[in-house]
């Protein structure tokens, strides 16, 4: 199957146009850029297709139970792999199914909505692990951490969360010494997905404290180096197939070529990094939206109340209006920042916007799903709880609500400094004073 990806990815090295909401269009640049908003081209209809035939077979009748059992998907990953959904935006010359950033925030949703905690392994690897390697990684490094990782073959995490840093990124207390021709790391990464099943980390560690968030730099390190090892896996509320805890390093050497970019380019390395991560949990979120809003038709359809299905009662259908609006709005916004970064534009805003809007729409649809289900909704026969429990993680990891509200605040502030916006002049006293008389 992966070769029906290579296929799709040789169809669109086209140039062709991309339609942004209000009927903008321009010719797209990138070789790898195939759709419009309004539209999804047949490149990208047939990915979704493909994704979703594979989630509806091979993961929604197990997800359950890996829920249960708190059990890595290995098989369903090396499948997912197969598919080329491991390195969907990554070159081919380097194992990936050189398609773009679109394709990829469709292929997730629909993985997400067969198994959230899959859709986030495949999220990481794609975005956190595959995308910085791809960006500022050397020829050799992409052949030796970025090939076998976009054809699914092994697996990669991302090092930059600590026990006492949570939001504040440029507080990193993991430091890396040079010694020789090699980098000694030490310190402990903390909250870190797939890090029980990863095969590699990018991790950003202090290379000069004095320079604050301009002395972290990022390094390129194998799990299985010595001195490397894993905290105790945590026990989550939701996405419980994934593995999640913390990477701990003590006088662990990597080489000087594992430096990922250049020295002090750490900080805007991880920024730039979450700025595309966000893409891939906001789909993560659609995916759990768009799975909640089934299972809630499904059984309104089914459960009868007062002589009839309770599709009919208008309670019902307010929830199932509201919740579908949300998800439409949200994954707008997805495909939008999607675009946006194929074309080469800054996304950052719009980024920050799908991930806010999708991960609030994921908690609100997940939650209304528990009230169309009642008591079945609450219990784990039917899935709609586990989609609650997944959904809430969306708001929190790759940058809280809270900071996206933030990022997006500052930068329309910095965009209406640019701007000359004309506005009424203010009265002066004396004229206040006349109103007041009159």
């Amino acid at each position: 199957m992966r070769g029906s990806f290579r296929t799709l990815a040789a169809t669109t090295s086209r140039v062709k146009s991309v339609t942004l909401p209000g009927g903008a269009s321009s010719a797209a640049v990138s070789t790898r850029q195939v759709s419009t908003l309004g539209c999804l081209s047949e490149e990208h209809q047939m990915i979704r297709e493909m994704s979703r035939q594979f989630a509806e077979t091979e993961l929604m009748p197990i997800a359950g139970d890996l829920d249960k059992d708190h059990r890595f998907p290995a098989e369903q990953i090396a499948a997912i792999g197969e598919l080329g959904l491991m390195g969907v935006a990554v070159s081919d010359e380097y194992g990936g199914s050189g398609l773009d950033y679109l394709a990829y925030s469709i292929g997730l949703e629909e993985i997400s909505r067969g198994c959230a905690s899959t859709g986030v392994i495949m999220s990481v690897n794609n975005s956190l692990y595959c995308g910085p390697v791809e960006k500022f990684g050397t020829h050799a490094q992409k052949e030796e951490f970025l090939t076998p990782y976009a054809r699914g073959e092994k697996l990669g995490c991302f090092g930059l969360s600590e026990p006492g840093n949570g939001s504040d990124a440029g507080a990193a207390s993991t430091t890396a010494r040079l010694e020789g021709d090699e980098w000694v790391i030490n310190g402990t990464k903390a909250w870190i997905t797939n890090a029980h099943d990863a095969h590699c980390a990018v991790v950003f560690a202090t290379t000069d404290k004095d320079k604050k968030h301009r002395g972290i730099s990022a390094f390129i390190i194998p799990t299985d180096t010595e001195g490397f090892s894993l905290g105790a896996k945590e026990d989550k509320l939701g996405i419980r197939a994934s593995s999640t805890g913390n990477l701990i390093m003590e006088d662990v050497r990597v080489p000087m070529g594992n430096l990922l970019g250049q020295q002090g380019e750490g900080f805007k390395i991880a920024m730039m990094t979450l700025d595309a991560g966000r893409i891939g949990i906001a789909s993560q979120a659609l995916g759990i939206a768009q799975a909640s809003i089934d299972i809630s038709v499904k059984y309104a359809s089914e459960r009868e109340a007062f002589g009839a299905p309770i599709r009919k009662l208008y309670a019902i259908q307010h929830k199932i209006s509201e919740m579908s609006c949300k998800l439409e709005s949200a994954r707008l916004l997805t495909w939008r920042a999607a675009v946006l970064k194929d074309r080469g534009e800054d996304f950052v805003k719009e980024a920050a916007m799908a991930k806010l809007c999708a991960s609030e729409a994921a908690t609100f649809c997940a939650h209304q799903a528990i009230q169309v289900l009642g008591g079945m909704g609450y219990v784990s026969d039917m899935p709609a709880e586990r989609y609650y429990r997944d959904a809430r993680i969306t708001e929190i990891y790759e940058g809280t609500s809270e900071v996206q509200h933030l990022v997006i605040a500052g930068r329309l502030l910095a965009e209406a400094d640019k701007t000359t916006c004309a506005l009424p002049a203010a009265p002066s006293k004396e004229q206040d004073v006349e109103k007041l008389a009159a």
